[in-house]
Parts: C-alpha cells; structure tokens; sequence
C-alpha cells in the first residue's frame, strides 16, 4: 500500500446526504411541536381563515423541505471533502470531520478481521464498506459500522486489496497461518 492520503468512493456523498436528511427528520419532528401551535395562535390573533393557515403550513413545509435538501447537500459535500485515510508502514490513519476534526490510528498490531460489507445502497452506487476490527474495541450498539476502522465507501477492488494487505500483516505476526 502506497502512503498517501485517499479520498472515499464518490458515492460516499449519497450516505452522507442520507445521513443528513435523517437528522432533518427528526429535527422537523421537534419543530414541529413548537410549529403548528404558534400558527394555530397566529391564525387566531390575525383573525386568518382556514384557506390562510393551509397557505401558511404548505408554504412552510416547501420552505423547510428546500432548506433540508440544501444543508444535506452541503453536509455531503463537505464530509466527503474532509474525510480521509492512509496506510502508513505501522498503522491506519483516519482523518474525518468537518467542524470537530477527528484522527485515528489503527496500529496493525491491533487487527483482527477485515470484513467487506455491500448493503443495498453500496451496491446501486458501486463501493463497499471495509470494517477493520481490532483487539480491545468494545461492540457498539448501533452496529458494525462503528467498527475502529471504518471506511465507509472504498471502491469494490481497493476494498479487496486493503483486506488482503491487512490480512497478509495478520499472518505476518503470528507467524504464517491465519
């Protein structure tokens, strides 16, 4: 593996978008709470007929449905844009973030397994996810993705190559069979 810093596949902008418009979700669902009864006290303050309200809540949902769309697009872009990583001689470095920048380092001492995982969306788009698991991590809840090292949109064949290079250092250390 050659030591400079690789960007992800470019279909890594589609889960980070996802990713973006889910948190909207649910923050619609909190303003939501706080939205529909300051329209219902604005429509009676104003004397607004019911046609009014309609207008209001549709033009406001157009309006929150544009800026969700928005901050998911710039959300991808700048994930994609600052997430890196980088094979060293002795380890994995990770660098993602975009307002709180985040470096890891997966010494390749600590590898156990590399698994390949290709879910639905990973398919469509073309790239795999590599979860590179190492000794002392603890299970996250939540699932694999949270593995130590995880990159989560690799090109099918670079997938492939990072986990026979990982698993031939694996070999290497404890002495020739995996």
């Amino acid at each position: 593996m050659n030591h400079n810093k690789h960007k992800l596949h470019p279909g890594a902008k589609w889960l980070f978008r996802i990713k973006g418009y889910f948190g909207a979700f649910f923050l619609m669902i909190f303003f939501s709470w706080f939205m529909f009864p300051l329209i219902a006290i604005i429509s009676k303050v104003g004397g607004g007929g019911s046609s009014q309200i309609v207008t209001a809540v549709l033009l406001g949902m157009l309006f929150y449905i544009i800026l969700i769309i928005l901050i998911a697009e710039i959300y991808a872009r700048m994930s994609y844009n600052r997430w890196f990583y980088e094979f060293t001689s002795d380890s994995l470095r990770l660098e993602r973030g975009i307002i709180w920048k985040r470096y890891s380092n997966v010494p390749y001492e600590r590898v156990q397994n590399v698994d390949i995982y290709r879910g639905i969306l990973a398919r469509m788009i073309g790239f795999s996810s590599v979860m590179i698991q190492t000794a002392g991590y603890s299970y996250h809840p939540r699932g694999g993705g949270m593995s130590e090292g995880y990159l989560p949109a690799i090109n099918p064949k670079h997938a492939e190559e990072i986990r026979e290079f990982l698993m031939k250092k694996i070999s290497h250390r404890r002495g020739g069979g995996v």
